[in-house]
């Protein structure tokens, strides 16, 4: 059997392979988890008080992409840790250097990724000024960007990103590469399927608000769900029904959405 033969095999195993090796690898997948939690909790802090709703302000750069960085080992490494077990099951090297550089090429990819964001953030506002505020046209973009989060799960690229992301056996092998470098190119690449999978997302995390402990735990239950449930279909319909009603209610009656900090609304309840 060819290696492309037994990649296209493990890909219909889907996530079992990983969360057998999680079992295998208990230690491993502990220390993400405390890593996680740890995360959590430096989010929460930083994050206090600073939720001002949807595309609330990001602030400067190496502020903003030092939370991301932590946010994004909060809320991924509860998922990916089962594909850490295993590639570290896999590879014959028994150091911890080589899933440090798996781990820390998955969020060398997110971090890019946060720059980005970053980036556009700060253009929309520049360019867009007082257009995007809630009142004008900040409340009409929110709930596009969650309509679009919601029909972005039922597209072609959805499917291929995420098949990889709930495939770790079949992604492993079709990618091996040899050596902490490889194990770093490995990470690398599955964080570029990850963010593939649930940048948009992320994009509904935004139209929220990013600062939000609720909604960025509301997203990182989503992702989790996504990648380890066993029903695909299932997940990625309610998934996608999910985001499209919460968009329309941000558009019809944000109030109504739980959670939901309206950008104006706490200076109002003190005056």
């Amino acid at each position: 059997m060819t290696l492309g033969n037994r990649s296209e095999r493990a890909a219909d195993e889907g996530p079992r392979p990983a969360l057998a090796a999680a079992g295998a690898r208990l230690g491993l997948v502990v220390a993400l988890l405390v890593v996680a939690a740890v995360a959590w909790w430096w989010s929460a802090e930083q994050m206090r008080g600073m939720d001002s709703g949807p595309w609330t302000a990001l602030g400067g750069l190496g502020w903003f992409v030092l939370l991301w960085v932590v946010m994004m080992a909060a809320m991924m490494f509860p998922s990916v840790a089962p594909t850490v077990a295993l590639y570290t099951r896999m590879t014959k090297t028994r150091t911890p250097v080589a899933p440090s550089a798996f781990t820390g090429g998955y969020l060398l990819t997110w971090t890019v990724a946060g720059a980005i964001a970053w980036g556009v953030g700060a253009a929309s506002s520049r360019v867009g000024g007082d257009a995007l505020a809630w009142d004008s046209g900040g409340r009409a973009l929110a709930g596009a960007a969650l309509i679009f989060a919601g029909i972005y799960e039922l597209t072609p690229l959805k499917s291929v990103c995420l098949t990889r992301c709930r495939s770790p056996l079949g992604f492993l092998l079709g990618s091996w590469r040899d050596g902490s470098l490889g194990g770093l190119r490995m990470g690398v690449r599955l964080g570029a399927w990850c963010l593939g999978c649930c940048w948009a997302l992320m994009l509904a995390l935004f139209a929220l608000g990013v600062m939000s402990i609720v909604w960025m735990a509301f997203v990182a239950v989503l992702i989790a769900i996504e990648k380890l449930a066993p029903w695909r279909s299932l997940v990625t319909y309610g998934t996608a029904a999910l985001l499209v009603v919460l968009g329309i209610v941000v558009l019809v009656a944000p109030t109504a959405v739980p959670g939901l900090t309206i950008p104006g609304m706490r200076d109002m309840v003190m005056m």
